[in-house]
């Protein structure tokens, strides 16, 4: 299959940008269905304001948290749901092996 340049235009500020030939070679290798939407420019914008990382180096954050097991302070790499039940890393991974054994 052979694919030839697409301009695109970005559904946040509206300018044209190019979906190149290797990038639909890619979204179909990948079984995308859709073209992408938005310019790069406005991609790393949500991006960054949904918390996501960007490509090369993954951003880890850590929350602190109070542990739902032991009640010591940890921290956690996701923000807890309100409700749920946080364990440190002992606890989570005594329940683990426990859920796997019974």
């Amino acid at each position: 299959m052979e694919f030839q340049d697409k301009v695109l235009k970005c559904v946040d500020c509206g300018a044209d940008f190019v979906f190149t030939s290797g990038e639909q070679l890619f979204f179909h290798d990948k079984q995308f269905k859709n073209e992408p939407k938005r310019c790069k420019g406005c991609k790393n914008k949500r991006s960054q304001s949904l918390g996501l990382s960007q490509g090369g180096g993954a951003q880890r954050f850590e929350t602190r948290a109070i542990c739902s097991g032991c009640q010591r302070e940890t921290t956690v790499p996701f923000k807890p749901t309100q409700g749920r039940p946080v364990y440190c890393r002992e606890c989570f991974q005594q329940r683990k092996t426990t859920a796997a054994s019974a």
